[in-house]
């Protein structure tokens, strides 16, 4: 036989739980029955760090061009090391409740973005977070890359040639997704170029940056340009580019297509993503 008090409590919890529902769906409507706007979740851009002095200024650049592309949208700025405010510091100034999309400005599946970036977010037990995805392999990337070349003093003709290459430097990792990452960039960048494009690397992964130019000389082509695989200035893309027995590109950050892809990636995560650019994309989501 059914105990009344159980039956009793187990309808009273029923009722507490629909009272709980009603009160946060109402909570999003106005007294004149029109649903209030939901709000927007903190875009916090992850930047690596350095003890570059340049660096600094140009993750605030390429910020400032993402908030001038979305006016209203909290931009903050986090550090995995090296930087003020860090990661950690920038996750709990942030409300308790509030909702954060952390966006990497890496370029590939690293240990940072696969393993720190996840959990910082995990260790914010007071806020509702996401980690996007890093920003590379991707078209805008592509073309941010293209147009530092160019600003270099690239132009179409050498694309024509069968003496000129690229190597596309970056900082390294030993994760295998990352190279991968780094190599499909390439292989995008190649196609843009019309030239054969290698991934090469500052630090923990092979060929380094002397070895791709070496081998590419091998093949005959001996005007090699060096793409900035970097989002700021810093000590592996200074030693890159004095590696260049060319032009050397100059780091992407400030680049109007580099802030179109932090709110792209931004967007993907939240699922609400809009087209960057016309036509189709070359690389995945």
């Amino acid at each position: 036989m059914t105990d009344p008090d159980l039956t009793f409590a187990g309808a009273a919890q029923l009722l507490g739980r629909i009272t709980a529902q009603l009160g946060t769906q109402l909570s999003h409507v106005r007294l004149d029955g029109t649903r209030r706007p939901m709000s927007t979740p903190t875009l916090i851009a992850v930047a690596h760090g350095s003890r570059d002095p340049r660096a600094l200024p140009a993750v605030h650049d390429l910020l400032d061009r993402v908030r001038e592309l979305r006016p209203g949208l909290d931009v903050r700025l986090g550090h995995i090391e090296l930087n003020a405010p860090l990661l950690p510091d920038t996750l709990a100034g942030l409300a308790p409740g509030g909702h954060a999309v952390l966006v990497p400005l890496l370029f590939g599946r690293g240990h940072h973005v696969t393993h720190d970036l996840p959990a910082a977010a995990a260790a914010a037990t007071a806020l509702r977070t996401r980690v996007a995805a890093p920003l590379g392999p991707h078209p805008l990337l592509v073309e941010a890359l293209y147009e530092r070349l160019v600003e270099a003093g690239w132009t179409g003709a050498h694309g024509a040639s069968r003496n000129t290459a690229v190597v596309l430097a970056s900082a390294g990792s030993r994760a295998p997704e990352s190279a991968a990452d780094i190599r499909r960039t390439a292989a995008l960048l190649a196609e843009r170029l019309g030239v054969p494009v290698v991934a090469a690397y500052a630090s923990a992964a092979t060929p380094t940056v002397p070895e791709a130019v070496r081998a590419l000389a091998a093949r005959g082509r001996h005007r090699v340009a060096v793409a900035s695989l970097f989002t700021a200035p810093g000590l592996f893309a200074t030693r890159s580019a004095a590696q260049a027995p060319w032009i050397a590109a100059a780091p992407l950050a400030g680049h109007p297509a580099l802030a179109r892809l932090v709110l792209h990636r931004y967007d993907h995560a939240l699922g609400t993503t809009r087209t960057p650019t016309p036509g189709r994309e070359l690389a995945a989501a």
